[in-house]
């Protein structure tokens, strides 16, 4: 089945959108710790999901231009680009993602895809014109991404649960109808055991921190973007919203803005949640302790610029291309059994 000699782990890198300072704490560090750590035991595949960036519409002159600008984030975060055990590509390089996807459309049925709760989600905020067949069947793409490569391991949020759980049902289907094509991943509750259910701290909007950081706010006052000048992200942290309470509690209920603040603190200096609660117990001074963590966030900025300059812009070219060109031969190699399969190419004598 999957030519590569060890247990396939598999996950995408972001392909588009400016990564902000959530983004790298609860995702791109612990998806680089988790490739470092494990590639040793397991062949780390991390894919670029380019052709999903655009189920909604985005600005098509920007995407390739942010494509290479995060790769190099992920590149400057410390994903090491010379580890053989770990594997970057894009999606769209390869192209029996696209040609195993639309085998999978013919095996999938209208009601799974209506079914899926983030399609339902998504397009309720979009104008019906505006909903892509793209997004409609997201979840085959997904699919044939994990499934060319015989990924066991899919480190999965709970809003990607349903797709997971998709991909091993149309595995086992084309299995049981033409012998045994595919790895059949494990189960949500199996991956969780495997990754750990994450519990990590969440940075949350600096304007309204009822609601996680995210991309979606349009004035990006809430937001430290990686890419925001020190010293503009440094005023969006004095700017954040607080309260009238007047002392200084670790309190996510009672106190959101301040016990945002008091995150933030305890992620960018590395010392525990509970360790910086403690030392700012009590402080009656709002505006000294988002000086603190101003002057933090100025020091990270500062810190990451200088590591995404040093990037060696040649040594991750040079990466991208030779993997995907191992990549492509693993994926042809599936694509070609599958294509034999379903009669689409002669069986092998």
């Amino acid at each position: 089945m999957n030519t590569m000699t060890k247990p396939v782990l598999l996950t995408g890198l972001r392909a588009n959108n400016d990564l902000h300072i959530g983004n790298y704490f609860g995702a791109l560090l612990p998806l680089i710790d988790m490739a470092r750590t494990r590639s040793a035991e397991y062949q780390i595949n991390l894919f670029v999901p380019d052709l999903h960036s655009f189920t909604t519409p985005i600005d098509h002159s920007q995407l390739q231009a942010q494509i290479i600008h995060n790769l190099r984030l992920f590149a400057a975060a410390g994903l090491p680009l010379d580890d053989p055990g770990i594997h970057i590509y894009r999606q769209s390089y390869i192209s029996a993602h696209s040609e195993l996807a639309w085998i999978f459309d013919c095996f999938t049925g209208f009601g799974e895809m209506s079914r899926m709760t983030q399609f339902k989600d998504k397009s309720a905020r979009l104008s019906d014109d505006r909903v892509s067949v793209g997004l409609f069947n997201y979840p085959v793409l997904m699919a044939a991404d994990i499934l060319l490569y015989g990924a066991s391991y899919v480190p999965v949020g709970d809003d990607q649960s349903q797709h997971l759980e998709f991909t091993r049902d149309i595995a086992e289907r084309l299995n049981n109808q033409f012998g045994e094509l595919f790895v059949v991943p494990k189960p949500v509750k199996d991956q969780h055991d495997f990754f750990g259910k994450d519990q990590g701290l969440r940075i949350k909007d600096l304007i309204d921190p009822s609601k996680k950081m995210s991309k979606s706010d349009e004035s990006g006052k809430g937001i430290i973007f990686l890419g925001d000048d020190p010293e503009t992200a440094a005023k969006k942290i004095m700017g954040a919203t607080t309260d009238s309470i007047g002392v200084v509690h670790y309190d996510p209920a009672a106190q959101p803005g301040i016990s945002n603040l008091l995150t933030i603190h305890a992620l960018l200096s590395g010392e525990t949640i509970q360790a910086v609660a403690d030392h700012h117990d009590g402080d009656t001074s709002y505006g000294d302790l988002k000086k603190e963590v101003a002057e933090q966030v100025k020091d990270f900025l500062t810190d990451f610029k200088a590591k995404l300059m040093s990037v060696n812009d040649e040594q991750l070219t040079a990466k991208l291309e030779a993997d995907e060109a191992a990549m492509n031969q693993v994926a042809n190699q599936m694509l070609l059994r599958v294509q034999q399969a379903v009669g689409l190419r002669p069986k092998a004598v």
